[in-house]
């Protein structure tokens, strides 16, 4: 079974353009809910799926159970666009080739939810959301913190990534 860890913000917001971040994984994948604009985004639902990494758990099962959940929350939300982040570089085969997976479950779910699908890299979201394509991920939390308004830090790293790339998703005004 897969856990939820969930901070609903909003939810009870009307929306007319909802944008889901998600940051793939197969373990842990963060995702956030959030509309408005770049200048004035609202967060309605962000946190973390997760499944057990250290489990013997096949993995088409740990796929099936994050499609599910993720379905749950697109039925909930409704969400008209989809940012994914974009893979890179993996030392680990194993972990690239699970991640590819999971993330392609994703893009097949989103799409035939009626989503507009596209995604970004760690550069992209460095570039626009700090100005510089080789921000640390202290600076990129900071950054999202500010432009959303919080009060702290938002955690765990994978949704606070998930939050940068829906927000990314966002149009400018």
């Amino acid at each position: 079974m897969t856990t939820f860890q969930t901070t609903t913000v909003l939810s009870k917001i009307p929306h007319h353009f909802m944008t889901l971040g998600i940051d793939p994984g197969t373990a842990t994948v963060g995702y956030a809910f959030v509309s408005g604009s770049k200048k004035a985004p609202i967060i309605h639902d962000y946190g973390v799926l997760t499944t057990d990494a250290r489990s013997k758990e096949f993995m088409p099962d740990r796929l099936v159970e994050l499609a599910e959940d993720l379905e749950i929350l697109i039925k909930k939300y409704n969400p008209t666009k989809v940012v994914l982040e974009e893979l890179f570089f993996f030392r680990n085969v194993t972990t690239v080739i699970s991640v590819a997976q999971s993330r392609g479950m994703m893009v097949y779910l989103t799409r035939k939810s009626g989503c507009e699908v596209s995604s970004a890299t760690p550069l992209q979201l460095k570039q626009t959301l700090c100005g510089y394509g080789r921000a640390t991920k202290k600076q990129m939390q900071f950054m999202i913190q500010k432009v959303f308004k919080l009060e702290s830090i938002p955690k765990p790293d994978d949704a606070a990534d998930a939050l940068a790339l829906a927000w990314y998703g966002l149009p400018q005004s």
